[in-house]
């Protein structure tokens, strides 16, 4: 018997992650940014065609850069710096044209009206350092957010026989089985909120 397709759609986002990983596979901690609005991941891809007697011979697959793009209420200083290579001296943060933003790992989650979850894990990225813009004050109260892209590349993923830039896991209402297994993928590390740990291998 084949198993159940879901056909809900998400209506919402949260649960937004972020560990350093550096050349390595597992991330050196768990980061959280709160209040996630919006996120986008595009992965571009187009068929090639090879030609031949006037016609085409073959078809072949061209994929592009994964990129995200993901808006927030606020980004705090604390996660730009991390994220962005910023350097902070006496309280001061700055930013540079020698800047070195970190290799780092990432989930998200999609939320769904009756509980479930999906999740979304990019193994291998960078962020690049969003714009700084202010609106005066109005008649009437308006709140600004904050956005930040990143591009993400393949990376080798524990149990899969190849490299992947995207994993994807579901899990019902009140279950965190299919969670806990990407986060032990992506970052090497439990979900924050397990108290057990699972051994992963990898280059």
């Amino acid at each position: 018997m084949s198993e159940e397709k879901n056909y809900k759609a998400s209506t919402g986002v949260d649960e937004f992650y972020y560990g350093i990983i550096g050349d390595g596979v597992t991330a050196t901690q768990l980061e959280r940014v709160k209040f996630l609005q919006t996120v986008t991941v595009n992965m571009p891809q187009e068929i090639v065609r090879a030609y031949g007697d006037n016609k085409t011979a073959e078809l072949a697959v061209s994929s592009g850069n994964i990129s995200v793009t993901s808006s927030f209420h606020k980004i705090p200083i604390q996660d730009k710096e991390k994220l962005l290579g910023w350097e902070n001296v006496e309280g001061i943060t700055a930013t540079g044209s020698t800047d070195n933003p970190p290799y780092v790992a990432v989930i998200f989650a999609k939320t769904y009206e009756d509980g479930s979850k999906e999740y979304v894990g990019l193994p291998k990225g960078m962020f690049t350092r969003p714009s700084v813009t202010g609106n005066t004050k109005g008649e009437s109260t308006q709140f600004s957010n904050e956005e930040m892209a990143a591009e993400f590349m393949d990376r080798e993923l524990d149990g899969f026989s190849r490299e992947h830039s995207v994993a994807f896991a579901e899990d019902p209402a009140g279950v965190n089985t299919q969670r806990d297994l990407l986060f032990q993928k992506i970052f090497g590390l439990p979900h924050p909120s397990t108290t057990t740990t699972t051994t992963t291998t990898g280059v």
